[in-house]
């Protein structure tokens, strides 16, 4: 008998990320993790085999999290997931939403939802995940309290949902980076396909326009620039990036290869297929 796939993943049972392996991987073994670094470390060590890891959503932009664990975690970007968020408000059973008057949840679901809390005048209180949330509501049984979570997890606490689909904005997408121990590249030529990597330029002048000249000369597209501080220091500054392509595909190799001539640092974090879920998103020419 072929063994499981186990996927960690942040959170509780019920949360996105637990819904995005069910969709993904649905013959697997989601495997709850109390942090994103507990869920990192369980890859790291073997104990999971993949990991499903949020990185960034279309409302309420990136995890931040993420941006400065991946780089140090030692892991590679082997696929990727785009999951449709769809926010439940629910309560224990039997109670009607004029009962409400607190609702809990992840700081950026509440943040998702804010015209909804905000129509229903009850008070949004910070908790640390989703799931969580509606697990906290069933076990205290306070019946002026609600959460904000999916559908999956009023299933899995026994709630009741006092509103469907309450997310502010309907394109409400996250994508998910799936992690390994192990770098396997997709093969060139194998369709559409995501190169993702970390850079630090030299402290030089227009150092960074320098560095990404080559992307531009050599018709290669870039979809994501992240920028963010490594260790505090106001001077240092690292990027992410995701560009399309494999890096053996003539264009894109030179692109690196002048964005390494300017770079003090640099790292391939993956290559893997570009979801199809890409193409519902693509910019239409003039």
């Amino acid at each position: 008998m072929t063994k499981k796939l186990k996927i960690a993943f942040q959170g509780e049972p019920g949360a996105n990320s637990h819904i995005a392996i069910v969709e993904a991987y649905p013959d697997a073994e989601p495997m709850p993790c109390p942090t994103f670094e507990d869920a990192l470390a369980a890859i790291s060590s073997g104990e999971a085999d993949l990991g499903m890891i949020p990185i960034e959503n279309s409302v309420a932009g990136r995890v931040a999290d993420i941006h400065h664990l991946l780089p140090a975690s030692g892991l590679f970007i082997v696929g990727e997931w785009f999951l449709p968020i769809r926010h439940q408000l629910m309560a224990i059973k039997g109670v009607k939403l004029a009962d409400i008057k607190s609702v809990e949840s992840h700081v950026q679901a509440l943040g998702q939802c804010r015209r909804t809390i905000r129509k229903l005048g009850i008070k949004p209180i910070v908790a640390g995940d989703t799931a969580g949330s509606a697990r906290d509501v069933s076990e205290r049984g306070d019946r002026t309290v609600a959460a904000i979570a999916s559908r999956l997890a009023a299933e899995i606490y026994g709630l009741d949902i006092l509103a469907e689909d309450i997310e502010d904005e309907a394109h409400n997408t996250t994508r998910f980076v799936v992690l390994a121990r192990e770098e396997k590249w997709a093969a060139q030529g194998s369709g559409a396909l995501v190169t993702s990597f970390v850079f630090r330029v030299r402290n030089l002048p227009a150092a960074l326009y320098k560095a990404l000249g080559g992307f531009a000369t050599n018709g290669v597209n870039m979809t994501k620039l992240e920028s963010y501080m490594v260790d505090g220091n106001f001077f240092a500054t690292q990027f992410y990036a995701d560009v399309d392509g494999h890096p053996d595909d003539r264009g894109l190799a030179f692109a690196l290869e002048e964005l390494k001539f300017f770079s003090r640092e640099f790292r391939i974090l993956g290559v893997y297929p570009g979801n199809p879920f890409r193409a519902t998103f693509s910019e239409t020419q003039d």
